[in-house]
């Protein structure tokens, strides 16, 4: 395979919630500082399902006005829940957003995990083995519809899911399709439906890296696909900061212990050389996990000081997992 450039991109899960304009002051500030792609969290609720002040926005609404208000950064959601959307509708949802776009849009998707995020938003929370069922399901109907050619109809009769003789479906910029991110930690299903249908594979977060990459290789081996078609990506918490003070304060603002036990807390280089550890285990796109949406200062200094020295190599398809 042809060597892949690295990609560092930034990821944002805003600790209250935010409103339109405060997302699209950080998608601008992700797009001026150099950055490949400005991804967002799809939830409704908060880390802390308490947080009265939390302010949710739906991810795809946002991500088709990001559609229109920036130029060069591609969008998406990592990832999205399929709980939320019903599979023709989240179809139509992509194809609409990476057509305004330009083609610059992407589809995150995975079970869905937040249970009481679903309960507070009347939307059904199926077992975890229905959970898969149905996300194995839509992603046929979503890539079967977007693969659809001219004169062809598709249909799809599931278990949960069922499409009829759809002859006129939506239509993405991008050809064939917005690429496909599935992530997740689980060593059986997640890996298995990845290796079917994803673009770009996500380790998640903790863990061993190498060890879901690896699995994920095999997953693929096993159906007959070159593993190397996928990119493999890590998701890393970060808080930058050139002085002491500047990390506590942004490490500080971290959602839980999971983030902040998985996090590079520290000043560029330490993150430089944290990210060159994820590259290392196999990484060829590094999500930055952002929490205070408001410190564009942060942005720009992890644009100056970080993404410079590690977005200068490509990687070998040899050093991939």
């Amino acid at each position: 395979m042809a060597r892949t450039e690295f990609r560092l991109r930034v990821l944002m899960e805003p600790r209250h919630g935010a409103r339109y304009d405060d997302i699209l002051a950080l998608a601008r500030a992700t797009e001026d500082a150099g950055f490949d792609a400005f991804f967002r969290s799809d939830h409704l609720l908060g880390v802390d399902p308490r947080d009265r002040g939390y302010r949710p926005t739906d991810c795809w609404t946002t991500l088709g006005g990001l559609a229109r208000d920036t130029t060069r950064v591609r969008l998406g959601a990592l990832v999205g829940a399929a709980t939320f959307r019903a599979p023709g509708l989240l179809a139509t949802i992509v194809a609409s957003a990476d057509e305004m776009s330009g083609g610059r849009v992407e589809l995150g998707l995975g079970t869905g995990w937040y249970e009481r995020e679903h309960d507070a938003f009347g939307i059904p929370f199926p077992p975890t083995r229905e959970r898969f069922d149905r996300f194995e399901e839509q992603l046929e109907i979503i890539t079967g519809l977007w693969r659809l050619g001219e004169g062809e109809e598709f249909s799809f009769h599931g278990k949960h899911y069922r499409v009829d003789a759809n002859a006129t479906p939506p239509r993405p910029a991008q050809h064939p399709h917005p690429p496909v991110i599935i992530g997740g930690s689980g060593p059986k299903r997640t890996p298995a439906i990845a290796a079917r249908f994803a673009d770009e594979f996500n380790g998640a977060l903790g863990g061993d890296l190498r060890e879901r990459f690896a699995v994920f290789a095999r997953a693929c081996e096993a159906i007959g696909r070159d593993p190397d078609d996928a990119r493999r990506s890590a998701v890393l918490p970060v808080a930058c900061g050139r002085t002491p003070a500047e990390v506590e304060r942004r490490g500080a603002v971290m959602g839980s212990d999971l983030m902040r036990a998985n996090a590079s807390i520290g000043s560029p280089a330490q993150v430089t050389e944290r990210i060159a550890g994820l590259r290392e285990a196999g990484a060829d796109t590094v999500y930055l996990h952002i929490y205070d949406i408001h410190d564009l200062e942060h942005i720009a200094l992890l644009g100056a000081e970080v993404l410079p020295h590690v977005a200068v190599a490509p990687v070998a398809a040899g050093q991939r997992g």
